[in-house]
């Protein structure tokens, strides 16, 4: 497999967008990353998306953006893996160019939230867990991370104060991110007193629903020179399955698929868990966090909430997490967060990061995003040199 690079990036603004639908936003985003790389055409084009069928009516995605976009008669396919959909079309365009079939891919992750109604969106969100056994029982999404939250607390010792460590790293990164959609710090005073969403869950635990587009250009090492932009290396992208529903599992909080992509994820770049100077996780909710963190083997098991607490994970800490907001502060637009976290860990490796997020030095970052209750993790690690 040949040597992959990200050659430039693009990404709208986390928000509720009003005035822009989906065709709209992933254009946004897709002529950002065009322009930086300096191309008017890709060979391939993939989409990240979850719900476009289900909230907007609109199959058929990947054509339908690639034709507002310009791309006319350009190979394009739609990538689903539920919240993991945005990674799920990164690596689909790395392999493409990495085995020889393209020259230079482009991917894009877009998703529109917030013009359905609540009850709406929730059952959308819902269809990520096993349709038959635990949606039809009536289980939503947030209450499934409530049995995992309360199961981990039972488990490990803890109250559910000290989760807060989680949200206020996210939310003071978020504050210097001009994308985010949540740019103000949150107290622990402000976390114990949030409205209870499904217990212990509650409301500054869990990732808003929000629109949004990210994406990249991707090419080969033969043709990195022809681009102007700082080339960031794809060291490694793997993909990993757990079962869908959580009681089909040997230990519920123990994210197998995590450990699995990151170990693949490792072995293939040739680095460690030492290399990695940051992590953009998929902190959907604080305990995916806490889960994510032991699972990808940066925390032992039931720990990872002491270290967050002890400010391990904060942006000058040993390994900071949510650079620029995660999916709690920066928001959590679900096709499009995998390539938000890759945008993201592209800047910091950069140096392109505002100045009070910029990992110094940063020369190796991995991203995790996660579909569903972990039933599909894809763990990617960048570089900022060639491996």
């Amino acid at each position: 497999m040949r040597p992959v690079a990200i050659v430039g990036v693009g990404q709208t603004p986390v928000r509720e967008h009003w005035d822009a639908g989906l065709r709209e936003l992933a254009v946004q985003a897709v002529w950002q990353a065009l322009d930086e790389s300096g191309r008017t055409s890709v060979d391939v084009f993939y989409v990240g998306n979850m719900l476009s069928g289900t909230l907007t009516g609109q199959e058929h995605l990947a054509t339908l953006i690639a034709e507002y976009a310009g791309l006319a008669g350009v190979e394009a396919v739609k990538a689903e893996a539920a919240c993991g959909s945005g990674a799920a079309a990164f690596r689909q365009a790395m392999l493409a160019v990495a085995s020889g079939a393209a020259e230079v891919a482009l991917a894009v992750g877009v998703e529109k939230l917030t013009e359905t109604s609540t009850h709406k969106t929730t059952d959308g969100l819902a269809s990520a867990a096993d349709a038959d056994y635990e949606t039809a029982m009536g289980i939503s999404f947030v209450a499934l991370n409530a049995l995992l939250m309360r199961r981990y607390m039972h488990e490990y010792g803890y109250r559910k104060a000290d989760f807060a460590a989680f949200v206020e790293v996210a939310h003071r990164n978020a504050v210097h991110n001009p994308n985010a959609m949540f740019r103000h710090p949150v107290t622990r005073e402000q976390y114990e007193r949030a409205k209870i969403v499904a217990d212990p869950v509650n409301l500054l635990d869990s990732s808003p629903i929000a629109d949004g587009a990210s994406a990249v250009v991707l090419t080969s090492l033969e043709r990195v020179k022809e681009f102007p932009t700082v080339p960031v290396w794809v060291a490694a992208c793997e993909v990993s399955t757990d079962t869908i529903a959580l009681d089909n599992r040997e230990n519920p909080l123990w994210l197998k698929a995590a450990e699995q992509s990151v170990r693949k994820a490792l072995k293939n770049s040739g680095l460690t868990h030492r290399d990695i100077q940051l992590f953009e996780l998929h902190d959907a909710f604080s305990i995916m966090s806490a889960l994510s963190l032991e699972g990808s083997g940066f925390a032992e098991k039931g720990e990872a909430v002491k270290l967050a607490d002890e400010g391990y994970f904060a942006i000058d800490g040993t390994l900071p997490i949510s650079t620029f907001g995660g999916l709690k502060a920066r928001g959590h637009p679900v096709g499009a967060t995998g390539l938000y976290q890759i945008v993201e860990a592209t800047l910091q490796l950069r140096g392109e990061a505002p100045h009070s997020i910029q990992i110094p030095d940063a020369r190796t970052a991995m991203a995790q995003n996660i579909g569903g209750s972990g039933a599909t993790i894809i763990t990617t690690i960048l570089t900022k040199e060639r491996l």
